[in-house]
């Protein structure tokens, strides 16, 4: 009988290992923190969100995401520009633009040199496992933009290739609105069997 534990353990030694040489690339390039490179990443893809919406994203607090878009800011990669009302967005400038493509390059460097031990074949094998285990992690945390804040979104759909989170969040959703549907329903059912005959 194979030994579960082995796997889960061989995968935390993998994990750690990647994160460290992916964020080291990553925040060297940016010359940020990993929230911060993070940031830059999502702002790309998502200018124009306000600091509390961009925490979120990132995995912080209001107060720590101010401070990041602070720190960011000083460094000329992005502005905040005002909206309506209190709205106050945030956005890249062509540096901080520039800079999430040098970091994720950075990042993918030493990512695909560890896949490159491996055969075509075996590439294609670890894709499935690794979609069917960040499906799984998308049920732990529920959250589609805060599991891909440094990833290379380009990379991940190239050639029609669906993002495994993606889907996993646009399934729930789907399920979540089918569920409401349902309950819309069966509740105006009861709400009409069990209703007072309306006087003439």
């Amino acid at each position: 009988m194979h030994d579960s534990n082995r796997t889960a353990n061989l995968l935390g030694a993998t994990a750690l290992a990647v994160t460290d040489l992916a964020l080291t690339g990553a925040t060297k390039a940016a010359g940020t923190s990993a929230s911060g490179s993070a940031a830059l990443v999502v702002l790309s893809a998502s200018p124009g969100l306000s600091v509390t919406e961009l925490g979120r994203r990132v995995g912080l607090s209001q107060p720590a995401a101010a401070r990041m878009v602070d720190s960011l800011e000083a460094g000329g990669l992005v502005e905040r520009r005002p909206g309506p009302g209190r709205w106050v967005s945030v956005t890249p400038t062509a540096a901080g633009t520039r800079t999430a493509r040098t970091m994720l390059a950075a990042r993918g460097t030493p990512l695909n040199q560890i896949v490159d031990v491996l055969d075509e074949a075996e590439r294609e094998r670890l894709d499935a496992l690794l979609a069917k285990l960040l499906t799984r992690l998308y049920a732990e945390v529920g959250n589609a933009d805060l599991l891909c804040r440094l990833c290379d979104r380009e990379g991940c759909v190239h050639d029609g290739a669906v993002c495994p989170v993606g889907q996993a969040e646009r399934d729930e959703q789907r399920e979540q609105h089918g569920g409401r549907q349902r309950e819309q329903q069966g509740g105006g059912r009861r709400s009409g069997a069990g209703a007072a005959p309306r006087p003439d």
